[in-house]
């Protein structure tokens, strides 16, 4: 039997007897490498056309964020120590402030809230103006992500009294009262002699809040303000809302309770109401890092 292959045709370069009839043989397809080009090429392109709408999508995301739900800011001053470190012109902690709670009902006696402040209080820092446009938008977006200042009319304090309470200080011991009973205060560290800290009785008006920072002795609340019409008080409508959780620096990453300090506190006893900042450590760190993911998403 003869074994010789037909004339101009080489063994196993004949036709395929399992493809159809027609059909041109693989050799004939593009190259690869011609065939891979295109397709990365088309991505690439169409990335560019969709980036502008990803960056208005995320811009849109973040300013309904910031607007209605939350919102960071940056601790510019030493009014709340030690809940809040801050200082003018240092790197503060970086708090996250909660606007939804305040839609279903008003702050409460303990609550930390940032507010913005009535004309006649002053600022506590003074804040640079954007030149620009451009660095305008960069210090709203820093703003809003909690890594440049606020503006110099936002305040962060505590509220002490609401609508309808007498607030006046001091007892026997020096603390403050609200409607004849002591205030139950675990938080403040810093405070000014007895002698100093006199005020009231004052009531205060339904609508508006008495605040007080943290650090008695630094704080311009509302008790350099008796004289502004409204007896130091600020109106419920100027709250932006409560501070929730530190986030800046990592090493101070805690949860920011609102303890009861309207429970009437014993005479000489050491104060036993919730601590400023719970929960801490590990069970801390497991609450806040969610709202961190969450929060830095739409960034």
């Amino acid at each position: 039997m003869s074994t010789d292959q037909p004339s101009g045709a080489s063994a196993g370069t004949g036709p395929d007897p399992s493809e159809p009839a027609g059909v041109p043989p693989r050799s004939a397809a593009p190259s690869s490498r011609r065939w891979r080009r295109k397709p990365q090429e088309k991505k690439k392109g169409s990335l560019l056309k969709e980036l502008p709408v990803l960056l208005v999508v995320a811009f849109v995301l973040a300013l309904v964020i910031k607007t209605f739900l939350v919102q960071a800011f940056f601790i510019p001053s030493g009014s709340m120590e030690p809940t809040l470190h801050g200082c003018p012109g240092c790197p503060g902690d970086r708090v996250l402030v909660n606007k939804v709670p305040y839609y279903f009902h008003t702050p409460e006696p303990g609550d930390i809230v940032v507010f913005r402040g009535p004309e006649s209080w002053a600022p506590e820092f003074q804040a640079a103006e954007p030149g620009n446009a451009v660095e305008a938008a960069l210090l709203w977006l820093g703003r809003a992500i909690g890594t440049a200042p606020p503006d110099e009319k936002d305040f962060v304090k505590r509220v002490v009294a609401t609508g309808g309470q007498t607030v006046e200080c001091c007892d026997d011991q020096g603390r403050v009262m609200v409607d004849g009973e002591a205030l139950d205060e675990p938080y403040i560290e810093y405070d000014n002699p007895v002698e100093g800290r006199t005020f009231g009785p004052i009531t205060v008006p339904e609508g508006r809040l008495w605040v007080m920072g943290d650090n008695r002795a630094g704080s311009a609340d509302s008790r350099s303000h008796l004289d502004d019409g409204n007896f130091g008080t600020i109106p419920v409508d100027n709250v932006i809302g409560r501070a929730t959780v530190i986030v800046w620096p990592v090493s101070r990453l805690d949860w920011l309770g609102s303890p009861d300090i309207q429970a009437m506190a014993a005479p000489n006893a050491v104060p036993t109401g919730m601590p400023a900042l719970v929960p801490s450590g590990s069970v801390g760190l497991a609450l806040a890092v969610p709202l961190l993911i969450w929060r830095r998403r739409p960034g």
